[in-house]
């Protein structure tokens, strides 16, 4: 049974959540302030952590920045009222994999819950893969340590920034739009246009860049990016 920490400390809505994940057959455990839920999710082996933001003790931005510290790769997450794209990628900058606005239907945070677990069992290697290294240029990426090098120098990425780069590791020199990339690395579109695509891009570009390497991906106007070198 798959196992999904909660934190909320709205007794209303943890209620309706832990009721319905129940019915699904997952195993809810419920944490009401930020500091247990941290205690928690650092102590139990979750499958899952659905986080909300405004909560006592520690903020779920403090909780989810903590948990990434630790080096724990458990997906997270964030289901709150604060649902401007500013928050939004806020949110995921602090290493959440997802994000669910309040207020919501159920069904539709049923849905992400169950792309968050497929996606998590596949990087924990229960599903084949069938390379684990790649390498373009001075940039080399191991997905069996989640490390990134560029001209033999460490990289450190959030948990959507990796993802964004192995998705572009995997199609070196391949033109993707930015539907691909929503689909691939956030599972669904999150209703707010393609601008997080954009911004996370301009993310990982800055780091990438960081030691004064060429430029690795490109702008193709009106199409998307592409990990390709400089004409």
């Amino acid at each position: 049974m798959k196992k999904i920490l909660l934190v909320e400390d709205d007794s209303r809505v943890s209620a309706f959540i832990i009721k319905g994940l129940q019915e699904e057959g997952y195993d809810v455990a419920l944490a009401m302030d930020g500091k247990t839920g941290l205690q928690m999710a650092l102590q139990g082996n979750y499958d899952l952590v659905i986080l909300d933001i405004m909560i006592p003790e520690m903020n779920g931005i403090e909780v989810c920045k903590a948990l990434r510290k630790q080096h724990t790769h458990v997906p997270v997450l964030f289901l709150t009222a604060l649902g401007s794209t500013e928050n939004v990628v806020m949110g995921l900058d602090s290493g959440a994999d997802d994000y669910l606005s309040k207020p919501f239907k159920f069904i539709e945070l049923l849905a992400r819950v169950r792309t968050l677990m497929r996606r998590s069992t596949y990087s924990s290697g229960s599903e084949s893969k069938t390379e684990s290294t790649y390498q373009f240029g001075d940039l080399e990426l191991d997905d069996e340590t989640k490390t990134v090098l560029r001209n033999g120098m460490a990289i450190s990425l959030t948990s959507t920034e990796y993802r964004l780069l192995l998705m572009f590791m995997k199609n070196q020199r391949r033109v993707l739009s930015r539907i691909d990339i929503l689909e691939e690395v956030w599972g669904i579109d999150f209703d707010m246009g393609t601008n997080v695509v954009d911004v996370y891009v301009n993310y990982l570009r800055k780091k990438l860049e960081k030691y004064q390497g060429p430029r690795l991906i490109q702008t193709v106007i009106g199409m998307g990016y592409v990990l390709k070198e400089a004409e």
